[in-house]
């Protein structure tokens, strides 16, 4: 997922959607009609900088497959503060767009409301084949053993960017490889009257990110293997405090981050106020932010020792982008036709290099574009030691009340508030007690 800006959606408002979905409400089990062949609605997260950057790097596109096939795309580019809601909105509505961008942490979900086309080897043959795709990318796709309910469109993996100016003015050489070094480094920065590390304290889906690559970290999931909620685990506790004691304890977090959401943290970087950021793909944003590509470095997220891996040495959830196609479509042909064109080898090419993401296609993963030092590390990092959210129907709601969860001891840790395992366990007891019963 990207840009990760707050998905604010209540548990219970999905649970609804799924609810009715489970009870025959929304789309039906066949696939849409060609009842208006000549136009296609695309809803497009924002991956920009913001909404205009993304009108700029698509529209070209889009009209470029009109020229192809005579099909009109209405592009509509939606916050991520609103993607989760309109989408949810529109799966019981039935009044939705053709095509549409999700968060592949959503597939499953999604896939649970029953409203989207599934991708079942007829369709997948329809777009060039399921094996065009890199493994990693189709494990965020929905639920295991199901048809996906989406196609990977642009793929991302956290790492942590560092600004070389202030590495050098604080004498440190080399960018951390621990949560050890990087709250080290952390305090050398502050001392310097700079922030250590950025966050989103507001963003749910970011604080999830971060707290659920800890919890792997500290080998907790937050899910049982049969799908319940298990945020109460040592584990699980132990992870979301460290996250949070990085404002709380150690102090390398400004307490300001407490109320950011919409990629500030980005831009205190990019103006030298803060020294380091855990990012998914962030080159392209710095970039518009006025950055030259010499002035920053990267490297792979921090892990509690060693180097990164699987398991306890995961350091970055599969994050990305993927493309879904409503059942209940006017143009099902169309849809197909421009899922087909967006993951081609040549559109993925030019989306993924505007957008600094990797393409999931394998062919277009191979061009030169994708072999900077940056992308070698987000590639390295996607290939060995990153690891898909649950992909349980659920998902949504977990991001929602942990994520909310750790917004308001983040919020705690600003006010001058304790942070301990006692509240971070009471808080994360709340959430669960929101989650609906299995």
């Amino acid at each position: 997922m990207r840009r990760i800006r707050t998905a604010a959606v209540g548990a219970v408002t999905l649970s609804l959607v799924l609810t009715a979905a489970a009870c025959g409400g929304g789309s039906s089990g066949s696939e849409g009609s060609n009842e208006q062949p000549k136009t296609l609605t695309y809803w497009a997260s924002n991956q920009g900088a913001n909404i205009e950057v993304d009108k700029k790097v698509l529209q070209p596109e889009l009209d470029k497959f009109e020229k192809e096939t005579g099909i009109k795309v209405k592009l509509e580019v939606v916050p991520w503060s609103d993607l989760l809601n309109r989408i949810l909105t529109a799966t019981t509505s039935g009044q939705g767009p053709d095509v549409l961008n999700i968060g592949n942490t959503w597939s499953a979900s999604l896939q649970s409301s029953g409203a989207l086309l599934p991708w079942d080897a007829k369709n997948f043959e329809a777009i060039g084949g399921k094996d065009r795709f890199v493994e990693s990318a189709l494990g965020s796709t929905g639920v295991q053993g199901q048809d996906p309910a989406a196609v990977p469109l642009y793929s991302m993996a956290y790492a942590l960017y560092y600004n070389k100016k202030l590495f050098a003015e604080a004498g440190i050489a080399k960018p951390p490889a621990t949560w050890d070094e990087l709250v080290a480094a952390g305090k050398k920065l502050t001392a310097k009257g700079k922030n250590g590390l950025g966050a989103e304290g507001s963003n749910l889906s970011n604080n999830i990110h971060q707290v659920f690559v800890l919890g792997k970290q500290h080998n907790a999931d937050f899910f049982t293997p049969d799908g319940k909620a298990d945020f109460t685990s040592d584990g699980a506790v132990a992870a979301v405090k460290q996250y949070v004691d990085l404002m709380a304890k150690d102090k390398i977090i400004a307490p300001g981050n407490a109320e950011y959401a919409q990629n500030q943290s980005l831009s205190d970087f990019a103006k030298d106020k803060t020294a380091m950021v855990l990012w998914q793909t962030a080159s392209a944003t710095f970039k518009t932010q006025g950055m030259n590509e010499d002035e920053w470095g990267v490297a792979p997220a921090p892990v509690q020792s060693g180097k990164p891996g699987t398991g306890a040495a995961t350091n970055s959830m599969v994050a990305g982008i993927n493309m879904a196609v409503f059942k209940n479509t006017k143009n099902i042909d169309g849809a197909k036709k421009f899922v087909k064109f967006m993951t081609s080898d040549e559109e993925q090419v030019i989306l993924n290099k505007a957008y600094g993401s990797i393409p999931p296609v394998k062919t277009a993963q191979q061009d030169p574009a994708f072999n900077t030092p940056a992308l070698a590390v987000l590639r390295e990092t996607l290939a060995s030691s990153a690891t898909a959210l649950p992909q349980v129907p659920e998902e949504s709601q977990f991001e929602t009340v942990v994520g909310t969860a750790v917004k308001e001891l983040f919020a705690d840790a600003a006010a001058g508030r304790p942070v301990t395992t006692e509240s971070v366990r009471a808080k994360l007891e709340k959430a669960q007690h929101q989650m609906p019963k299995k």
